[in-house]
Protein backbone atom coordinates (compact mmCIF):
# COMPACT_ATOMS: atom_id res chain seq x y z
CA UNK A 1 0.00 0.00 0.00
CA UNK A 2 1.20 3.15 -0.64
CA UNK A 3 -0.21 6.69 0.48
CA UNK A 4 0.26 10.18 -1.07
CA UNK A 5 -0.65 13.38 0.46
CA UNK A 6 -0.87 16.76 -1.33
CA UNK A 7 -2.42 20.23 -0.69
CA UNK A 8 -0.83 21.60 1.81
CA UNK A 9 0.63 25.40 1.65
CA UNK A 10 1.37 28.77 3.98
CA UNK A 11 -2.13 30.36 4.61
CA UNK A 12 -3.06 33.10 6.97
CA UNK A 13 -5.79 32.14 10.06
CA UNK A 14 -8.81 31.95 9.21
CA UNK A 15 -7.86 30.34 5.77
CA UNK A 16 -8.98 26.90 4.16
CA UNK A 17 -7.16 24.11 2.42
CA UNK A 18 -7.84 21.06 1.26
CA UNK A 19 -5.41 18.16 1.96
CA UNK A 20 -6.04 15.02 -0.12
CA UNK A 21 -4.58 11.58 0.28
CA UNK A 22 -4.86 8.85 -2.56
CA UNK A 23 -4.44 5.30 -2.05
CA UNK A 24 -2.56 2.80 -4.44
CA UNK A 25 -1.55 -1.05 -4.00
CA UNK A 26 -5.03 -2.33 -2.81
CA UNK A 27 -9.15 -1.88 -2.51
CA UNK A 28 -9.00 0.48 0.38
CA UNK A 29 -12.84 0.75 1.34
CA UNK A 30 -12.86 -1.39 4.09
CA UNK A 31 -9.81 0.00 5.77
CA UNK A 32 -9.80 2.81 8.12
CA UNK A 33 -7.92 5.98 6.93
CA UNK A 34 -7.67 9.07 8.40
CA UNK A 35 -4.81 11.82 9.55
CA UNK A 36 -2.14 12.58 11.69
CA UNK A 37 -0.33 15.57 12.36
CA UNK A 38 3.23 16.54 13.84
CA UNK A 39 4.01 19.88 14.64
CA UNK A 40 7.67 20.95 15.84
CA UNK A 41 8.89 19.89 18.69
CA UNK A 42 5.99 17.72 19.03
CA UNK A 43 4.22 14.20 19.60
CA UNK A 44 2.54 13.03 16.17
CA UNK A 45 -1.48 13.47 16.93
CA UNK A 46 -4.46 11.87 15.76
CA UNK A 47 -6.73 14.73 13.87
CA UNK A 48 -9.33 12.90 12.42
CA UNK A 49 -9.99 8.96 10.73
CA UNK A 50 -12.87 7.30 8.78
CA UNK A 51 -13.91 3.76 10.71
CA UNK A 52 -14.83 0.91 8.72
CA UNK A 53 -18.30 1.50 8.96
CA UNK A 54 -18.00 4.79 8.01
CA UNK A 55 -17.99 6.81 10.80
CA UNK A 56 -16.12 10.05 11.53
CA UNK A 57 -13.43 10.62 14.44
CA UNK A 58 -12.68 14.09 14.62
CA UNK A 59 -9.77 15.48 18.19
CA UNK A 60 -11.82 17.50 20.51
CA UNK A 61 -9.57 20.98 18.80
CA UNK A 62 -11.07 20.34 14.91
CA UNK A 63 -14.61 19.56 15.61
CA UNK A 64 -16.30 22.37 14.16
CA UNK A 65 -13.40 22.96 11.72
CA UNK A 66 -12.14 20.52 9.55
CA UNK A 67 -14.34 17.64 7.34
CA UNK A 68 -12.64 13.96 6.45
CA UNK A 69 -14.61 12.47 3.24
CA UNK A 70 -13.64 9.86 1.02
CA UNK A 71 -13.84 8.59 -2.58
CA UNK A 72 -13.88 5.10 -2.61
CA UNK A 73 -14.00 4.95 -6.85
CA UNK A 74 -10.75 7.30 -6.35
CA UNK A 75 -9.22 5.71 -3.55
CA UNK A 76 -9.22 9.17 -2.01
CA UNK A 77 -9.36 10.77 1.42
CA UNK A 78 -9.83 14.18 1.58
CA UNK A 79 -9.61 16.56 4.60
CA UNK A 80 -10.83 19.78 4.51
CA UNK A 81 -9.36 22.03 7.13
CA UNK A 82 -11.50 25.52 7.54
CA UNK A 83 -10.96 28.16 10.07
CA UNK A 84 -7.24 27.89 10.18
CA UNK A 85 -5.06 28.83 13.53
CA UNK A 86 -1.69 29.00 13.97
CA UNK A 87 -1.85 26.15 16.48
CA UNK A 88 -2.91 23.96 13.38
CA UNK A 89 0.47 24.40 12.03
CA UNK A 90 1.94 20.94 11.58
CA UNK A 91 3.12 18.30 9.12
CA UNK A 92 -0.49 16.26 8.15
CA UNK A 93 0.21 12.46 7.39
CA UNK A 94 -2.56 10.53 5.80
CA UNK A 95 -2.71 6.51 7.08
CA UNK A 96 -4.55 3.39 6.84
CA UNK A 97 -4.97 0.37 9.17
CA UNK A 98 -7.24 -2.49 8.80
CA UNK A 99 -9.91 -3.02 11.83
CA UNK A 100 -9.34 -1.36 14.66
CA UNK A 101 -11.51 -1.28 17.81
CA UNK A 102 -12.16 2.65 18.64
CA UNK A 103 -9.54 3.55 20.93
CA UNK A 104 -7.02 2.11 19.00
CA UNK A 105 -7.73 4.48 16.49
CA UNK A 106 -6.01 7.82 18.21
CA UNK A 107 -2.62 5.89 18.63
CA UNK A 108 0.20 6.56 15.91
CA UNK A 109 1.16 3.19 16.32
CA UNK A 110 -2.18 1.13 15.21
CA UNK A 111 -1.43 2.34 11.48
CA UNK A 112 1.03 0.22 9.89
CA UNK A 113 0.64 2.72 6.30
CA UNK A 114 1.74 6.30 6.38
CA UNK A 115 1.81 9.21 3.73
CA UNK A 116 4.77 11.42 2.90
CA UNK A 117 3.48 14.05 4.84
CA UNK A 118 2.57 17.77 3.54
CA UNK A 119 2.87 20.66 5.54
CA UNK A 120 0.26 22.87 6.43
CA UNK A 121 1.49 26.49 7.95
CA UNK A 122 -0.81 29.17 9.12
CA UNK A 123 0.43 32.77 9.64
CA UNK A 124 -1.21 34.95 12.52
Amino acid sequence: VQLQASGGGLVQAGGSLRLSCAASGRTFSSYVMGWFRQAPGKEREFVAAFTRTGNRVYRDSVKGRFTISRDNAKNTVYLQVNSLKPEDTAVYYCVLAGSLISSALYSSTSYPYWGQGTQVTVSS
